[in-house]
């Protein structure tokens, strides 16, 4: 036999050197670094919240857990995406800027009507969006109301904040707890007693056409088929169709079935909802916890055109925007230490006119 051969008294390999290829920079070793521990910190403050907030999980519904486990997936993703994305200096300054304005005294003192007005057509209603088309806007409201109403419902269930008791076990007669306390009782089988019971049937009612409507546009739309990816665009949408229509078929099963096929539509619903929170930070849904940045930075705008702080295209003359606006522009490019930040003092239109004269004084002369 040959004799043992001694590995243990091996040297480890020396570490790469820094700038070695697939060694990340330090840089981005430190956003990761923070990254992960905003996600660890906020998914234990939900385990507290949701721990204390059931009464110490005597409220806690065991048949929930793998839907409270995915939400607290969920509270790591959002808070790591969303270190990561704040870390990119245009992100950044978006943030600064626009939650700076969202909580200053001073805006509040000048428009004090400014930010719940902002609040509810910006981020309620989404008037944007009905200057492109009515169409997108009211499937998009759909889609808005309908997963706004059954995260309203589901959350707090899922995580034992909410209870509906009964002194009988079987009804009519409920009361609705919140974190121990009650807050109202009512009669299952009158109106408020149906609303109270089908509310996430309502939601996936609104939810389906307004999904829909964008699948069906992303399949006719030239446009939108040009740029759009399946695990970013389609996904998403597929995601809302299966938990609504899963959701509505658990109320079909119970209720014209005698609960016929329950288990495997609750299998079903489950997974695709579980799936759906835990891809919520990495698709095309983040944008919804971006938004409220975006608020204050029209807020932001907003209280520079009270001070008539507009600035002027220097070619034209023309507004282009706030004074303070183009600044914090020109701030984010040089950031990005890209050279042509004198370019956001034109409009557009000069922007083209000076693009269109380089091209035919420097590219053009070459063929004379």
């Amino acid at each position: 036999m040959s004799e043992p051969v001694e590995v243990l008294a091996a040297d480890p390999p020396p570490p790469p050197p820094p700038g070695a290829p697939g060694t990340p920079p330090p840089a981005t070793r430190s956003v990761t670094a923070r990254a992960t521990l905003a996600g660890a910190v906020v998914s234990l403050l939900l385990v507290a919240a949701i721990v204390l907030g059931s009464r110490l999980l005597r409220d806690f519904d065991s048949a929930l857990l793998p839907y409270a486990v995915a939400t607290v997936f969920l509270a790591f993703g959002v808070a790591y995406r969303y270190t990561v994305w704040v870390s990119a200096p245009g992100a950044r300054r978006l943030f600064k800027k626009g939650f700076g304005s969202f909580f200053s005294a001073a805006n509040f003192r000048k428009a004090p009507a400014a930010l719940p007005r902002m609040i509810a057509t910006y981020l309620g209603f989404q008037k944007f969006l009905g200057a492109r088309s009515r169409a997108r806007w009211a499937a998009h409201q759909l889609i808005f109301w309908g997963c706004l109403l059954a995260a309203a419902i589901t959350f707090p269930l899922t995580w034992g904040w909410f209870t509906f008791t009964s002194a009988s076990g079987s009804g009519p007669g409920y009361e609705m707890r919140i974190w121990g306390f009650k807050v109202l009782g009512f009669d299952s089988l009158n109106l408020l007693g149906w609303l109270m019971f089908h509310g996430l049937d309502i939601a996936a009612v609104l939810v389906i056409p307004g999904a829909c409507y964008f699948l069906w546009r992303r399949m006719k739309d030239r446009g939108a088929i040009t740029g759009q990816r399946f695990a970013y665009d389609l996904l998403p949408l597929i995601c809302l169709v299966v938990i609504s229509v899963t959701g509505l078929l658990l109320t079909f099963s119970s209720v014209f079935l005698h609960g016929g096929g329950y288990e495997f539509l609750a299998i079903l619903h489950m997974v695709s909802v579980v799936f759906t929170l835990i891809y919520i930070p990495f698709g095309k849904f983040f944008h919804i916890v971006q938004r409220p940045a975006a608020v204050g930075m029209q807020l932001f705008k907003y209280t520079a055109r009270q001070d008539e702080q507009v600035f002027a295209c220097k070619r034209c003359g023309e507004p282009i925007d706030t004074t303070p606006y183009v600044e914090n522009l020109r701030g984010t490019m040089r950031d990005l230490k890209l050279d042509f930040n004198a370019f956001v003092e034109y409009c557009p239109r000069c922007k083209r006119v000076l693009r269109g004269t380089a091209y035919l004084g420097q590219v053009k002369k070459g063929f004379k």
